[in-house]
């Protein structure tokens, strides 16, 4: 797939079949993960690729969120990527922790690294940090910022609708929507 495409066609996916992933495409998709800006290069962040069905059961039962679609898509994926961090690791300007900015990147890359290799994926955020640290065995210093199950798609879902970019960008100020051309 080109840029654009992985982009347009990635979306959450929280339905997926058991085949397992292939070594060398997660090793891609690690592979650009590490591949992230950060703080001074500092890389911040590490990688636990999680694919155990107890430990990936243990983890879905941290998910926070009103339905259970996540804590299962943690238990049907073949594989979990969860991403950690030192804070002490990174900067910190006006109060904004670069930690989470470096993480984010590198979580994204990945992501996007495996929407094109077919795999779909789905950010998980809201979980029980604690808990999950105590099951992986995370350091003290570390923070747990992000988790997404991968694997092969079993679920025909499509990309939301595109937002109305003059809604959402701005030319120069906020009273100039930016206009596309077209």
């Amino acid at each position: 797939m080109d840029f654009y495409s992985v982009i347009e066609n990635r979306t959450s996916i929280k339905e997926f079949n058991s085949t397992p992933i292939d070594r060398s495409k997660l090793d891609r998709m690690i592979n650009a993960a590490m591949m992230a800006p950060s703080w001074k290069n500092n890389t911040s962040y590490k990688i636990i690729i999680v694919d155990n069905d107890t430990t990936k059961s243990q983890l879905a039962s941290t998910v926070k969120n009103n339905t259970d679609d996540a804590a299962e898509s943690m238990q049907r994926a073949p594989v979990v990527c969860v991403i950690v961090a030192d804070p002490n690791m990174s900067g910190v300007v006006n109060n904004q922790q670069y930690y989470l900015v470096d993480s984010a990147i590198a979580m994204e890359h990945f992501i996007l690294a495996a929407a094109n290799e077919g795999y779909g994926t789905c950010w998980i955020g809201a979980f029980d940090e604690n808990s999950v640290k105590s099951i992986l065995n995370v350091p003290s210093n570390y923070r747990v910022v992000a988790m997404t199950p991968v694997g092969e798609i079993q679920q025909d879902k499509k990309h939301y609708q595109k937002k109305d970019v003059r809604e959402y960008v701005f030319t120069n100020s906020w009273q100039q929507p930016y206009t596309e051309n077209k």
